[in-house]
């Protein structure tokens, strides 16, 4: 049976042709979403007034797609090193790959061995495809296991994200959903719906948090309208509402967006605390710092913190080699001292908030934070009332020259705007000429443009070229790649539309 004509009982094909489903089915997906029943609580074996301190490790895996196929075509990164072992660190192919499969051999593994894992899962839509592209089956087959077998859950948890992987400070506004909807879609598409609806976290990329009121307000407003209660977000990249650092990161945070009209949005956030030091997670750090931690107050309710942390789940030595030995290892600690039950023990997410809510915490308790540097906008604001947001951060940045509204990621070193107009510039140019292009097309209900071969293949140039690896390896090969997509997205919209 060919590829294209696969689908599962959800109605949604795997893919479309040689590409993946990004659109299309909205409703279906909406439907699930909005479901409001608790999806870890009726399954999770964990009991709050037992738990002292909890911990949660969250891996994070993506490899970009890149024009460098034999014959120029769209393929993944991950093919380019099998297909070219002997460039950079290219020969370490094989071991990425297994990377991206092995939890689907730990979790069953550990849960045999009377363990009570936990592990969160973050992987891009440019990933998941080109493990299709690959034919990897063996790698999709062990996630589909450990994703849609009831005996894995709650042990296993898949975070949301941008299916192209692009940084949210400097994607366009209209693309924000796309990015958002085109992963659900082809989650979906992988998974089923059932799995989708218990995605209910979102893990943005690079850990990228907006600042500029306009663009967090509207990134809020999609991932809610998108159906996600919460959010990942990292430490450095948030302030209290007063402008000092927070006080309490172990615990769940109302992240509040405020826009330049006066509107506001809260959300739910967790907090990864440190920098992204895959050593953190590779050595299992999470656990060795909950064991140093006891129950607090949160409103009238005394419950366990929880360190939470996230990082690449195959960069690195130490995620290559270290980690399966400390994932392991904690797991039979937490059996030996508790049955992984008592006393400090592993929690996902949105298991730990649905306890809290079960436990009688509101969200109106939990202290609000807001993205860095947006006291010092406000407070300048309330000094001058006659300026509009833009005309204060333009005024702020003369004055403090670090002040900037770029957002804050991982790394407070490197920017994602300065220095990459090549990028930028064709980047704004394609979300605009591909919007304009969608507006014009003809609507049949028999016949949905968003299902459309054309659209798709137009969306994905678009969203692709929004990846933040185009940025991150600096000028040169990669920036030449983004110039490459520009180049076919326009010509798709010129000669199918």
């Amino acid at each position: 049976m060919p590829a294209e004509a696969l689908a599962l009982a959800d109605g949604i094909p795997i893919l479309q042709k040689d590409l993946p489903v990004l659109s299309g089915w909205d409703a279906e997906i909406d439907a699930v979403m909005s479901r409001n029943d608790a999806v870890f609580l009726p399954r999770t074996n964990l009991r709050l007034q037992d738990i002292s301190a909890g911990f949660a490790i969250a891996l994070h895996m993506h490899q970009p797609t890149i024009p460098a196929g034999a014959k120029g075509e769209l393929i993944n990164h991950l093919q380019y090193m099998f297909e070219h072992p002997y460039e950079g660190d290219n020969h370490n192919a094989g071991p990425f790959a297994y990377c991206y499969a092995r939890i689907g051999d730990f979790i069953p593994e550990l849960v045999e061995q009377g363990c009570n894992p936990r592990v969160m899962l973050d992987y891009s839509g440019t990933l998941l495809w080109g493990l299709q592209q690959m034919g990897r089956q063996d790698i999709l087959g062990k996630l589909r296991r450990i994703t849609t077998e009831p005996t894995y859950q709650p042990y296993v948890e898949w975070l949301g994200t941008f299916w192209g992987h692009a940084v949210v400070p400097s994607t366009p506004i209209p693309d924000l959903k796309l990015h958002i909807r085109a992963w659900q879609h082809q989650f979906a598409a992988l998974f089923g719906l059932e799995a989708l609806a218990r995605v209910r976290g979102f893990s943005p990329p690079e850990m990228h948090l907006p600042n500029h009121p306009d663009v967090l307000y509207a990134f809020i407003e999609a991932l809610q309208a998108c159906g996600y209660r919460w959010l990942l977000v990292q430490e450095h990249t948030v302030e209290a509402l007063t402008g000092e650092p927070l006080k309490t990161p172990h615990l769940p945070h109302r992240l509040v967006a405020r826009n330049s009209q006066g509107e506001v949005l809260e959300m739910t956030a967790l907090i990864k605390t440190q920098g992204s030091d895959t050593k953190l997670v590779g050595q299992m750090q999470p656990f060795a710092e909950a064991k140093t931690l006891s129950q607090v107050s949160l409103g009238n309710v005394a419950v366990p913190p929880l360190v939470t942390q996230i990082s690449d789940g195959e960069n690195g030595g130490v995620m290559m080699n270290e980690f399966p030995s400390a994932f392991k290892r904690a797991w039979h600690e937490t059996r030996q001292q508790g049955s992984g039950r008592v006393g400090t023990v592993g929690f996902n997410g949105t298991e730990y908030l649905e306890l809290l809510a079960a436990a009688g915490c509101q969200s109106a308790d939990w202290p609000q934070c807001q993205p860095i540097g947006q006291h010092r906008l406000w407070q300048h604001l309330e000094a001058n009332s006659n300026e509009t947001v833009e005309s204060a951060i333009a005024a702020l940045q003369r004055q403090e020259p670090a002040f900037h509204m770029e957002g804050g990621s991982w790394t407070s070193d490197r920017s994602w705007v300065t220095g990459y107009t090549n990028v930028l510039g064709p980047m704004e140019r394609l979300s605009a000429r591909f919007h304009q292009t969608m507006q014009q097309v003809e609507h049949s209900p028999s016949d949905p443009l968003e299902r459309q071969y054309r659209y798709t293949n137009a969306l994905i140039h678009s969203l692709l070229l929004q990846t933040s690896c185009f940025r991150y390896w600096g000028q040169g090969t990669w920036t030449e790649y983004a110039q490459e997509i520009y180049r076919r997205g326009d010509a798709i919209l010129s000669h199918d539309f």
